[in-house]
């Protein structure tokens, strides 16, 4: 039976079991206390048993997952006391990925993809923004309009304000205003280079799912440092990913290990400012993602950063050590320890505050999916070096990476923006056509009555010349006549 080892609880060895990985987890701590290194423990020891991992660099100290430690004498005899058999540094198989395409290799989505909901949580939309995001969709789905990069939704919000009295007849009321600010924000988010995010090629999942030649699973690491910058981007991403794999992933029940794990650090900015749909959608994501064999563990300060529903459903826990300065503080620690499943021997409340760097309370799921007694752990040390790797160091993973050339380039195929400035160019010429025949129709109209004048002109001219000659004739043979007679 695979299993993952934590540390070590006295004379008993904690070990996370690999059948029970998919029924999520969380690792908490205060700041320093040892959380990202347990992150790196757990990855580390995924990645032995073939299990790929996915997990967010935020402050780049993971890269080092890349490299073999050096056999330090402290981490020797931390091996020693902790449970491993001995201590034999190696590194892991490692892929980087960067939205902004600078430390790893560029990670895509299409607008499509992303759907309404994600991007209005990502633009900050109010309700009725978000009304005509879903519009544009809509129209977009409706008339075979492929939704890549921004730019394809721009041209398309131009065309939903342009046809915005018919769909209000349709769909409910289109205002020029809501257009503008969702182009506003858009423009926000371009400014920001959240563009690059946009396009193609978008990430296959089949990539997130490989191993290496050694059947080690591909360790996955996004490069978070920036991102960071922008939270609220960094937690839609995240979420985006987490969707895709909800939705594409097949059925699996319940293997004998995940097909991938999903660490989510900073975890508390998935759930800040999120609407109650977008929360709604995490907790079903949560509570069924674990039957396609994928296993999420969220990273966070303190527990009560996560919602009680979602919290509920995080059976494999790793607490670090809390601080208790205030009462607030106080009452954290207090609901902390009620989540764990008591241990007589320990006063996990006041552990929680004891507890030195690299220690843990831990509990994982046992036989039948129950949840063990909190016991507290000395978590092992990771084979792979603490810290981050060197800038040479991820140049070179770049280089060797499984997937080197497949996402670098952009491609930029027909899609709404073309098609609908196709359709621009060919109603303008339309029209002009339009104008011009109405032009020359007119000319042509204006032509014929002239002509007609012309005509009518001549004969009156001619008659009255000849009414005048005869008038002229009959007058001077009067006064010939009057002559004559005289």
């Amino acid at each position: 039976m695979h299993s993952v080892l934590i540390g070590q609880s006295g004379e008993q060895r904690q070990s996370l079991v690999a059948r029970f990985a998919n029924r999520h987890g969380l690792i908490a701590g205060a700041t320093g206390t040892g959380k990202t290194v347990t992150l790196q423990v757990l990855a580390e020891g995924f990645s032995r048993i073939g299990v790929p991992v996915f997990a967010a660099d935020v402050k780049g100290d993971l890269s080092g997952i890349s490299q073999a430690a050096e056999a330090k004498e402290k981490l020797v005899q931390r091996a020693a006391k902790t449970g491993m058999s001995g201590y034999e540094p190696q590194a892991c198989p490692t892929v980087r990925w960067d939205v902004f395409a600078r430390l790893g290799h560029p990670l895509r989505t299409t607008i499509s993809d992303m759907g309404p909901l994600l991007l209005s949580h990502l633009l900050e939309l109010n309700d009725t923004q978000e009304g005509v995001l879903n519009i544009a969709f809509r129209l977009a789905d409706e008339q075979g309009l492929l939704l890549l990069d921004l730019k394809d939704l721009r041209a398309m919000l131009q065309h939903v304000s342009s046809e915005a009295k018919v769909l209000s007849r349709q769909y409910g009321n289109v205002s020029p205003n809501s257009v503008a600010a969702i182009q506003r924000r858009l423009l926000v988010l371009e400014q920001q280079g959240a563009d690059q995010f946009f396009g193609e090629p978008a990430l296959q999942l089949n990539d997130l799912m490989q191993t290496d030649a050694n059947g080690h699973g591909l360790v996955h690491l996004l490069a978070a440092n920036e991102l960071m910058q922008r939270p609220r981007l960094y937690a839609t991403l995240l979420l985006w990913l987490l969707a895709e794999l909800f939705e594409e992933l097949p059925e699996v029940g319940d293997a004998d290990k995940p097909r991938l794990v999903f660490f989510f650090d900073e975890a508390h900015l998935l759930f800040n400012n999120a609407s109650k749909a977008l929360l709604s959608q995490v907790e079903q994501v949560v509570r069924l993602i674990r039957s396609k064999g994928v296993g999420i563990y969220f990273v966070t300060q303190n527990p009560a950063d996560v919602p009680d529903t979602v919290l509920g459903q995080l059976g494999n826990r790793v607490q670090h050590a809390l601080r208790a300065f205030t009462p607030r503080d106080q009452k954290a620690v207090r609901a902390a320890a009620q989540t764990f499943r008591p241990n007589p021997a320990l006063g996990t409340e006041q552990v929680i505050t004891e507890l030195a760097v690299g220690e843990a309370l831990v509990s994982v799921l046992e036989a039948k999916g129950v949840p063990s007694m909190v016991q507290r752990t000395l978590v092992r040390p990771p084979e792979s070096r603490i810290g981050p790797a060197t800038i040479e160091e991820c140049t070179q993973l770049q280089k060797d990476s499984p997937l080197a050339g497949r996402y670098d380039e952009v491609l930029d195929r027909e899609s709404a923006y073309e098609v609908l400035q196709q359709r621009a160019a060919q109603q303008a010429q339309n029209e002009a056509s339009l104008k011009e025949q109405k032009t020359q129709e007119k000319a042509i109209k204006k032509s014929s009555g002239r002509k007609k004048q012309s005509v009518l002109e001549t004969m009156v001219k001619s008659m009255a010349r000849t009414i005048g000659t005869q008038l002229g004739r009959q007058l001077l043979r009067g006064i010939l006549g009057a002559l004559v007679k005289r």
